[in-house]
């Protein structure tokens, strides 16, 4: 795991619908991402992605079908690093909880996004991310 200070951990999760690819994208505010959130305390990032795959978008069944590696994005945001996992979940409504903490939704909109439709979506920092995930996906070794 990195050593900075600030480390966040989320899943690109990926749906087949209509024999075609889609990514789930959260937009909060004007900012689109994949479920991601803060490691804490004793977590990995593995579990700290899990963890806000649910809180973030309700979904539970994560399918690692393309491994557990994972891949960083730059350093963003005083220094902060984040580890996606790509996760194939096939099953489960998604929904945008309330966060306890801030007494609303984290996130304002989601969508079972095209490729084409993620990268026009999601910043740049998360551009890397993509092209990582879609080479993943077109993988027939997999």
């Amino acid at each position: 795991m990195s050593t900075r200070e600030r480390f966040a951990a989320g899943i690109v999760p990926v749906r087949w619908i209509d024999g075609a690819p889609r990514l789930l994208v959260l937009r909060a505010y004007r900012l689109w991402d994949f479920p991601k959130g803060e490691v804490e305390g004793d977590e990995v990032p593995l579990e700290t992605a899990l963890r806000e795959l649910r809180e973030e978008s309700g979904l539970e069944g994560a399918d690692f079908v393309w491994g557990r590696e994972g891949c960083e994005t730059a350093p963003y945001s005083q220094g902060k690093v984040a580890r996606y996992y790509l996760a194939h979940c096939a099953e489960g409504e998604v929904s945008l909880p309330v966060s306890p903490e801030l007494g609303r939704p984290e996130h304002h909109e989601f969508r079972w996004a095209t490729p084409e439709e993620a990268a026009s979506l999601l910043p740049a920092r998360l551009q890397p991310i993509l092209a990582w995930a879609l080479e993943r996906l077109a993988d027939p070794a997999v």
